[in-house]
């Protein structure tokens, strides 16, 4: 028997009495992919991207273990919302425009003490400001670069387009129009490096492709670590008592790790690794979240309908955003249906051995965007079902 095949024995063994659809997490295997980001940290922390999890007892549990602290979350709600349930150091990871929440914050000594927000742009202050409504507290705030790789004298450029601060006089200059604004204080900065972090560079069947991605990287971690190290220089000259400097993602962490002007580390999709994440030299993890959908229908031979299961990812559209089947091993889509929102045939001889009502267990392309389709995780422990949990959506929280 495979290794994924005992896997799938366990699965079926530990749910035989629920109904799918259904999703869980396999506490052991992310408990060892919890081991390998602290590992590949090499003695930084960790600071979980909640995002990627979206169900708080499993940020209290992996907050709980060594070599992880603080979250970054992904709306100034959400921030709100865990500083209140008890996480006491949560950075937000994007600019809001939220007037309410930013009233609530600078009115809340807690609050304000325990969410650090970012700006990369004046006007976010004037944003915050206006949306005071009485709230006198002062606000912590972090400082976001762009780590994007530009070539070509900037006619080609690789990365996300996120802040529009690149240059050590830019971060300079937004660190001293924060310090000189009453109300304001930066206590960090960020880069996300998402061409690094978040972009595979072994394509299965790519192997061209696969080798200028890897030739990207290593020019993009050159140019990067050098103009961090420029930027933590220069931002330290305004704000000596800088608090943090946060870089990386999962597809990165011992490579940011390394550079000095790094402080800490941020990760999340590491611990439930979707399928985005097969495709990396730098690691291997153990695929911790599934979902189960049950056979309904079995159209002729080599074929079975399985219900719902289209629950594509965001980014670029494209076959990589979709989940994959993986067990039972063997089954694929049909190319003219694919996942379907109410019904999925899959193809291949698997599809013989499965009777109506049975599970087919699938990986989805990212990790935290499994729990906006399920209200709730089953935690698996060997082959039991140890506790049911809620996630974000479980608990009423949708907040994208």
């Amino acid at each position: 028997m495979t290794a994924r095949a005992a896997d799938r024995a366990r699965y079926d063994r530990a749910t035989a009495h629920l109904d799918a659809p259904l999703a869980i997490v396999d506490l052991d295997a992310f408990d060892a992919n919890a081991d390998d980001l602290v590992r590949r940290a090499g003695g930084k922390p960790v600071r979980v991207a909640s995002k990627s999890v979206r169900c708080r007892t499993l940020l209290e549990r992996v907050l709980a273990r060594d070599g992880f602290a603080g979250l970054m979350s992904f709306t100034l709600a959400e921030s709100l919302w865990l500083a209140r349930s008890g996480f006491d150091d949560v950075l937000l990871a994007y600019p809001s425009a939220d007037h309410a929440a930013f009233g609530e914050l600078t009115s809340d000594p807690k609050l304000a003490s325990a969410v650090t927000v970012m700006i990369d742009d004046p006007a976010q202050l004037k944003l915050i400001d206006d949306s005071r409504d009485g709230g006198t507290e002062v606000v912590r705030v972090c400082l976001e670069l762009d780590t994007a790789l530009r070539m070509l004298g900037g006619r080609v450029r690789v990365g996300a387009l996120r802040s529009p601060l690149r240059s050590p006089d830019q971060l300079a200059d937004i660190a001293r129009t924060v310090s000189r604004r009453p109300g304001f204080k930066v206590v960090g900065i960020m880069a996300y490096e998402g061409h690094i972090a978040g972009v595979g560079d072994s394509v299965a069947g790519r192997p061209f492709r696969s080798r200028a991605i890897r030739l990207m990287q290593a020019t993009a971690k050159r140019e990067l670590a050098e103009r961090r190290a420029e930027v933590v220089r220069a931002v330290r000259a305004v704000v000596p008592d800088l608090e943090f400097v946060n870089g990386g993602g999962t597809g990165s962490v011992q490579y940011t790790a390394a550079e000095d002007s790094v402080t800490e580390i941020a990760a999340g999709s590491g611990l439930y690794v979707p399928r985005l994440f097969d495709n990396y030299t730098s690691f291997t993890g153990r695929p911790a979240a599934l979902f189960a959908q049950p056979v309904v229908r079995r159209p002729g031979v080599g074929v079975v309908t399985v219900l719902g299961g289209g629950y594509p990812a965001s980014g670029a559209t494209g076959p990589d955003r979709l989940p994959v089947p993986y067990l039972p091993e063997g089954l694929r889509y049909d190319p003219q249906e694919g996942p379907g929102e109410v019904q999925t045939p899959l193809l291949g001889s698997p599809a013989d051995d499965l009777l109506i009502g049975d599970k087919v267990w699938f990986r989805h392309a990212k990790a935290g965007e499994l729990c906006e389709r399920f209200d709730a995780l089953h935690l698996i422990e060997g082959d039991r079902v140890t506790a049911t949990v809620p996630t974000y959506r479980g608990e009423g929280m949708t907040f994208l």
